[in-house]
């Protein structure tokens, strides 16, 4: 009974997703919701902390309304199982980039110690072209993103919850605005990770 229950529940958003109009996000953050649980599975399973199995999770709602929409979903598993999918495949990478991350930390302290070892004049010159290049790079990365999401962000930034942030950018709740922001993140992260690379 309650898997019936469950399905005829996935059916529905997923027509409502499909029909789009001013009810789809209705639809999405009801998909979020659903399956939210899923986060203490990534903690419990896959070691992550639960804001990166949080990350993960928004970052699979999202491709998966995506696919939804753009009709790549096809339905040969339940829509369970295909998010559950998804999510296990963000988890992993997600694991792996942290690792690697982990390793590569030695490689950003040899830049810090560089950077202690200078003179005082010359080491303030250079902190001081590493914090500007960063924030010169910040700004421009964050015309490329956007205009919602660079409110988003920086709303956020300025100590405004999601809550507050979804009443003030009209998205329907705050799980909706979380999603959103993460979305936002990981488009910024990704714009800025070739710079990051450079510098670690």
């Amino acid at each position: 009974m309650i898997r019936s229950s469950n399905s005829s529940r996935e059916e529905e958003i997923l027509r409502g997703l499909q029909q789009g109009g001013p009810r789809r996000r209705s639809y999405e953050e009801q998909l979020y919701l659903l399956f939210y649980y899923f986060i203490r599975e990534g903690v419990r399973k896959y070691r992550l902390n639960e804001e990166d199995s949080a990350s993960a999770y928004s970052d699979t709602i999202i491709s998966v309304i995506d696919n939804i929409v753009y009709n790549r979903f096809e339905g040969r598993s339940s829509l369970k199982s295909y998010i559950y999918q998804i999510f296990s495949n963000k988890c992993v990478d997600l694991k792996r980039k942290t690792t690697t991350n982990k390793e590569r930390v030695h490689q950003t302290h040899d830049l810090d110690t560089f950077i202690t070892m200078l003179p005082d004049n010359a080491r303030n010159v250079v902190q001081q072209l590493i914090d500007n290049s960063n924030h010169s790079l910040l700004e421009k990365k964050m015309q490329e993103i956007g205009e919602k999401c660079k409110q988003l962000l920086l709303l956020f930034e300025d100590g405004y919850s999601d809550r507050d942030i979804a009443t003030m950018l009209e998205y329907n709740s705050a799980d909706v605005a979380k999603v959103s922001r993460r979305r936002c993140m990981e488009k910024l992260k990704e714009k800025m990770l070739p710079f990051n690379q450079y510098y670690e």
